[in-house]
């Protein structure tokens, strides 16, 4: 048996958090079982589905490198794989579940409904249809009406879970659910069969709040005569408070946290590591998680988001791109910030700063000093007050003039000109190092000296020292 996947979202929005984590967990089963991993686009919602949030879905899995053999986009021998393009399909095989006995119209009025509701409310029970209609047979031509699915009235659903284990639902809980609605349009809990049968899924792995709907989703397997895939139910992304993860915990989309800096090597091994381990290990690159990654090696426990985990892992992945790549990936960030980068410097700027930066967003605002015109480099107050003295700005003038006469620019030749430097002036480095730091960046934090000072070359270098010489407090 080839095993294949699906990812299945609906284009109503953003891709949330646990609907990338859902994409990545199939995308490396399949890979690790040699299967097939297929996109389909839900879409039977036409108010609330739009042609643009599915290319953002798309784009957003594209980022993560999150690939699929089938799809809307790329086709495939199972299509069409947008639930949209597949209605006739659907009409055909409720049209002959009608014919067959195994479903039934029901033309109870919302009002007739509400009322039977209300009664069972009053005694006791769990509202849910009353079959009222069930062996009524009535046809096409009984006015406005659903169609709903015959199920058994007594025994049990078994849901076998690959995660959670054997999940038990009385059949007595479960109603005649509708599988076309007045207006003629599908339901979701009928067409996610339709098209699992149709496109030979053999597993199906999706969050912990689909799980309710398995039992239903079983008898439309029964009713149309398939064996259900097995299913795999992820557990819970949930927030710092224990609950299902929501925009009151902070952003719950995947773009927002590419916007923010986060970088897809450490966005990928942090969702992959939610919910599921391999012994201690902490850090993965794809390669190694499609090589190890199984479904019964996730747990059955919520995954609590933690942002400080992911940032770290942000930060190591960081360090771990070479200079180049990290620059390339820079160059949009650097835009957005309105910095005009520097083709020639940009690398050198981007390694200087790589191993403090913690993200994206964070190593542009380290590395733009190096791009901002000598002549109007800002100077934190804080930084500016604590390190530039009456007697700073001597010794930075008379460190540009030595800077200055250097033979060479390298780092070698600046160390023996700084160790003889402090020598002569009778300071210690830190007196000398931290505001030139000032001077160069415009704050107290930045690269060791000499990256700096051979990232902006001779000539700015120098002329950052002197001006801020003459800024400081004049010697009493």
């Amino acid at each position: 048996m080839t095993v294949r996947v699906r990812f299945a979202p609906s284009p109503t929005g953003h891709l949330h958090i646990g609907g990338a984590r859902t994409a990545l967990s199939n995308y490396l089963f399949a890979r690790n079982q040699g299967g097939v991993h297929v996109l389909r686009i839900e879409d039977t919602d036409p108010e609330r589905s739009r042609r643009e949030h599915e290319v953002q879905i798309l784009r957003d899995l594209a980022w993560l490198d999150i690939a699929w053999d089938e799809g809307p986009d790329i086709g495939g021998p199972k299509g069409p794989y947008r639930q949209s393009e597949r209605m006739q399909r659907y009409d055909e095989i409720i049209d002959g579940l009608l014919a067959s006995g195994k479903a039934y119209r029901c033309n109870a009025t919302k009002e007739e409904l509400d009322e039977m509701r209300e009664a069972q409310r009053a005694a006791g029970e769990d509202p849910r249809y009353d079959r009222r209609n069930r062996d009524a047979g009535l046809d096409a031509d009984c006015g406005p009406h659903v169609v709903r699915l015959k199920l058994p009235i007594d025994g049990t659903t078994v849901v076998h879970d690959l995660i959670k284990g054997d999940v038990v639902v009385a059949n007595e809980k479960l109603d005649d659910f509708i599988i076309r609605r007045t207006d003629g349009a599908p339901t979701y809990n009928f067409v996610v069969v339709v098209d699992d049968i149709d496109m030979a899924i053999t597993h199906v792995v999706r969050g912990d709040d689909h799980v309710n709907n398995t039992p239903k989703q079983i008898h439309v397997y029964a009713a149309l005569d398939a064996e259900p895939p097995q299913f795999a139910h992820l557990p819970m992304i949930l927030g710092t408070d224990g609950s299902r993860l929501s925009k009151r915990h902070g952003h719950t989309s995947l773009g927002a946290y590419r916007d923010m800096g986060i970088i897809k090597e450490a966005m990928l091994n942090y969702l992959a590591r939610l919910g599921w381990s391999h012994g201690d290990q902490e850090i993965f690159d794809r390669s190694e998680l499609i090589g190890l990654f199984t479904l019964g090696a996730i747990g059955k426990s919520g995954a609590q988001w933690d942002m400080a985990k992911l940032t770290w892992l942000n930060e190591t992945w960081i360090r771990k791109l070479t200079p180049e790549d990290l620059a390339e990936r820079s160059r949009e960030f650097f835009a957005r910030a309105g910095v005009e980068v520097d083709d020639d410097r940009l690398v050198t700027a981007v390694a200087s700063v790589q191993k403090r930066a913690s993200t994206l967003i964070d190593l542009v605002e380290q590395a733009t000093f190096y791009f901002v015109a000598d002549d109007s480099l800002e100077f934190e107050a804080k930084a500016r007050k604590k390190w530039w003295r009456t007697k700073t700005g001597p010794i930075l003038a008379a460190f540009a003039d030595a800077l200055d006469g250097l033979d060479e620019w390298t780092e070698p030749a600046m160390e023996t000109m700084v160790a003889a430097f402090c020598e002569t002036q009778e300071v210690k480095l830190g007196k000398v190092a931290q505001p030139v730091r000032i001077a160069l960046t415009g704050k107290g934090r930045g690269p060791g000296l000499y990256e700096m000072l051979l990232g902006l070359g001779r000539d700015r270098s120098v002329a950052r020292i002197r001006r801020a010489a003459g800024l400081c407090p004049p010697p009493q």
